[in-house]
């Protein structure tokens, strides 16, 4: 396990109004079709399990999930270019993993696009596995779309 893990500077909480700016930056940094400011504002309002992680308060990273009924479903996941595979995406996973479990949720839902090999494989390490593919899911370069494969695990 990465001393990082283990510092009492590094954090996890809910996410605040506050963050968003923190976000956004991240989120543009990381995605070439980022969410919106009024996309991470929505889910705020109507109550998504939004949490950050952060290193001497500040924000490197975030996860979206919804809980409804028996399935949750991770809407959002990302940590800074800067602290990605130092095993923070593992630790915010787990951490909304474990919120579902406590919501009832007995399944959990992503997507991912299917480039994405280094996600796919963090996914596959916590027991996610592929249940199926949607085509054309993501927007891509030169008004191209990807495919995004669908994961589920029991919880």
């Amino acid at each position: 396990m990465s001393a990082l893990l283990r510092d009492p500077l590094l954090s996890l909480r809910p996410m605040q109004q506050e963050d968003l700016q923190q976000v956004i930056a991240i989120e543009e940094a990381v995605y070439p079709f980022p969410w919106t400011l009024g996309i991470f504002q929505d889910c705020l309002r109507v109550g998504y399990c939004c949490w950050v992680i952060l290193l001497e308060e500040v924000v490197i990273g975030y996860g979206v999930m919804s809980v409804v009924i028996d399935e949750s479903h991770i809407l959002n996941l990302c940590i800074h270019p800067k602290w990605q595979r130092k095993g923070l995406g593992n630790k915010l996973i787990r951490r909304l993993l474990k919120i579902a479990r406590q919501h009832g949720a007995e399944t959990t839902f992503l997507e991912v696009r299917a480039s994405n090999r280094a996600a796919i494989k963090l996914y596959q390490g916590l027991g996610f596995v592929e249940v199926g593919m949607r085509k054309d899911y993501y927007p891509a370069a030169g008004r191209t779309r990807e495919d995004a494969v669908v994961m589920s695990l029991e919880l």
